[in-house]
């Protein structure tokens, strides 16, 4: 405040002196620096792009990301997180809030700031940055505008295709057909493939590298060779294998011990990870530890916890049954833990007693090569049935996981079945069950005929695509068309 107030009147006596004239309001603030200013140097354009990948730190799309398990068959949100409990009951209309509103709206402020750095760095005429330089940048904004775009690709369908930034003249934009928004999405990943260095996450200090965007591009692959009933795309399907190929001869390895993954002593250099966003307390924590292991934002239900085989490590190192144990080492949650278990994948067993001042720093972990693992032998699987391709990556996570190899008998439905379990169990809050609920279209299927939730589910076909927000339809002014159903 007091420095507003020194500004002010520095610039009331600045005027007075000059005479008030006419250009001085014209003229760049004293307090800031103005986009003029702006945008010189390499120093400018990385600071931009930390600001971009800054937008990742968003809870939805890093630490509140088990969130997204609580509207499936994996949990219950005690706190209505996201909005989880109506979109669970079936409630979901244009004036919904929690995902339903705020996807778009998180979405599209990421997709704003890649914009702009994209505008800035199409008109830098400067000799700061190089070539070489340029093309990363543009790889990276690439990966993060095609990513968003994902996001409500797969929430809403249609949506408004923005690519430059925004002004008064072009604010208002209408929606587009999903074909054209996914053309453009698949344009951007190859953009960042082909931008980003080929070098392992681990050497790359943070930065996206051409895996992480081949990651994305796999994920993406594996959504819409589905289409709208279910039935496999072979030649997508094909396209996802050869990318699942690629990125399994880059190098990545699985991690010897699944925690190791989620623990901020062991992520650093994790063979493992293909990107994270990346948290580092105390100036830059998250509330992860509190929000699962103490407040149980994340109640895991019975179903699930059953749903493991009785020696698979990963049911103990994903739920914890009435209090958090690591060892001996105990917190007891103070909220209830309304379906007796709770999250305790994602928390720190050194931070233990979980509060308010626990300042949580692992790593969100958003690319993993168990996921290439099992995208890799879903599409194996659908292209040329239980392989000893498909065996062999499978078996290797049941290995780390205590587990034996599965059965050499396996017909192709049978095989289908058992990589959907293990994706579920491997995968667990980790934001995938709901998409690939809604990709294989068994959403109605499987959440309908849950029967040990707190709230009784109900899935409709027409929420395999959400309602656009209706704040953003009032805001259109007219222009922006709701999704049919709504």
């Amino acid at each position: 405040m007091k420095k507003i107030v020194i500004i002010t009147v520095i610039s009331l006596l600045a005027c007075f002196i000059q005479g008030c004239d006419k250009n001085f309001l014209d003229r760049d603030p004293l307090d800031k620096l103005s986009s003029n200013q702006f945008w010189q140097t390499k120093q400018d354009f990385d600071m931009a792009l930390t600001a971009i990948y800054g937008n990742l730190q968003t809870p939805m799309f890093s630490a509140g990301t088990p969130d997204w398990d609580l509207i499936t068959d994996n949990g219950y949100g005690q706190h209505n997180s996201n909005g989880s409990q109506a979109i669970v009951r079936g409630d979901i209309f244009s004036s919904s809030d929690g995902y339903i509103r705020d996807v778009y709206k998180n979405c599209y402020a990421g997709i704003a700031r890649v914009n702009i750095f994209l505008s800035k760095l199409g008109n830098y005429e400067g000799s700061a940055i190089d070539e070489t330089a340029k093309k990363i940048y543009v790889g990276e904004a690439s990966f993060m505008r095609a990513y968003y775009y994902y996001l409500l690709y797969t929430c809403y369908g249609d949506v408004p295709l923005v690519k430059e930034p925004l002004t008064l003249e072009n604010q208002i934009q209408p929606k587009v057909p999903a074909t054209e928004v996914l053309d453009f999405i698949l344009n951007e990943v190859d953009e960042a493939i082909a931008n980003l260095p080929n070098s392992l996450y681990k050497d790359a200090k943070g930065h996206l590298v051409k895996s992480s965007a081949q990651a994305l591009k796999l994920r993406i692959l594996l959504f819409i060779a589905y289409g709208q009933n279910g039935n496999v795309d072979l030649e997508i399907i094909k396209q996802a294998k050869n990318v699942a190929t690629e990125i399994m001869q880059a190098g990545y390895q699985l991690s010897p011990q699944f925690e190791s993954i989620f623990r901020s002593t062991t992520q650093e250099g994790n063979p493992e990870i293909i990107f994270s966003v990346k948290f580092l307390a105390p100036d830059n924590a998250t509330s992860m530890d509190q929000w699962y292991g103490d407040w149980l934002v994340a109640s895991p239900l019975k179903s699930f916890y059953d749903a493991f085989e009785a020696n698979d490590k990963r049911r103990d190192q994903t739920v914890f049954v009435g209090q958090v144990d690591f060892n001996g080492n105990i917190h007891k949650p103070s909220n209830n833990v309304p379906t007796g278990y709770g999250l305790k994948k994602f928390l720190s067993p050194d931070l233990i007693p979980y509060g308010y001042s626990t300042q949580s720093e692992q790593d969100w972990i958003m690319f993993r090569y168990a996921e290439v693992l099992l995208s890799f032998a879903e599409a194996e699987n659908e292209l040329s049935g239980p392989t000893i391709a498909v065996h062999d990556v499978i078996n290797s996570l049941r290995l780390r996981s205590g587990l034996g190899n599965l059965s050499k008998t396996l017909t192709k439905d049978e095989m289908r079945i058992a990589i959907r379990k293990e994706r579920r169990m491997e995968l667990a809050f980790e934001g995938f069950r709901y998409f690939d609920l809604k990709r294989w279209h068994i959403a109605e299927e499987v959440l309908n005929n849950v029967k040990d939730g707190i709230l009784t589910y109900k899935f409709e076909d027409k929420f395999y695509k959400w309602p656009l927000p209706q704040t953003e339809i009032d805001r259109s002014q007219g222009v922006l068309i709701q999704n049919p159903s709504y």
